[in-house]
């Protein structure tokens, strides 16, 4: 596999960069580049010196979802082809899976232009900054291909209407109207948008990464419940986090007026 297709950065305030690294083919999600994400995004669950994911990207695109090329091909022969198309869905399914369902906060730094299953990228990761100059647009409808997988991303972070209008038009939104959605968290002067979302980074890194564990997990698995079950499973983990070592070590630090030293990974 081609290693450089993505740039792995291990920071020492526990900040992880992934920086997708083919501009010369807008760094679209081929088969070799998600499987090397996978890999990454794997790796990065089982090291404790890692808090935070931040994904960004080199060039101007950001991501600009599936290989068209590499895809036409599987269309010349579709007994094969879609033996191929199904695996590389079902392989990009499962990356946005592992992120959803990772241990470590990703956030998605977007400088340029996120389309497609790269839009898809940017809904999965659980926030999300841009430049002023980002855009982002679900175009599959313009060439005769649904985006429904990066629909279901879509759909979980943004309010029907706007997701159904961005499906069916295809149109390109830029960064106010994605912030606005709540596509992204925010948007900055490009010159400090790297600044700005190390900032962040550094601040979600310096909580228990315990807390982290499992206030991302119990966030998104009472998203998906109906009320009363929702609020039976948050008091049963509450319940089990009240009583790990770094809850007792928050809360004497916070009536001592310390700061805190957290003991779980």
């Amino acid at each position: 596999m081609t290693k450089n297709l993505i740039l792995s950065e291990n920071r020492d305030e526990g900040i992880l960069r992934l920086t997708l690294n083919s501009p010369e083919t807008q760094n679209t999600l081929s088969r070799e580049m998600i499987q090397i994400l996978i890999e990454e995004f794997t790796e990065a669950k089982h090291n404790k010196s890692i808090r935070v994911i931040v994904l960004e990207a080199s060039g101007t695109v950001f991501c600009a979802g599936h290989n068209l090329k590499e895809m036409k091909e599987a269309q010349i022969n579709p007994k094969e082809g879609k033996l191929f198309l199904k695996a590389l869905f079902d392989s990009c399914s499962s990356l946005m899976q592992l992120i959803v369902n990772h241990p470590k906060p990703v956030i998605a730094q977007v400088d340029g232009v996120a389309t497609a299953a790269g839009c898809q990228l940017v809904a999965s990761c659980d926030l999300a900054y841009a430049s002023e100059t980002a855009r982002f647009a679900t175009p599959g409808v313009n060439i005769g291909l649904f985006c429904s997988t990066p629909m279901v991303a879509l759909s979980r972070n943004i309010k029907n209407k706007h997701a159904m209008e961005m499906l069916l038009t295809g149109d390109m939104i830029d960064a106010s109207k994605a912030r606005e959605i709540g596509l992204i968290n925010d948007y900055f002067q490009a010159e400090i948008l790297d600044t700005e979302t190390i900032k962040i980074a550094s601040k979600i890194a310096g909580k228990s990464g315990m807390v982290l564990k499992t206030g991302k997990q119990a966030f998104y698995n009472q998203s998906v419940m109906n009320l009363s079950d929702a609020y039976e499973y948050t008091s049963k983990i509450m319940t089990e986090n009240m009583l790990k070592d770094d809850a007792v070590e928050g809360i004497n630090a916070f009536i001592d007026k310390r700061h805190p030293e957290w003991k779980e990974h």
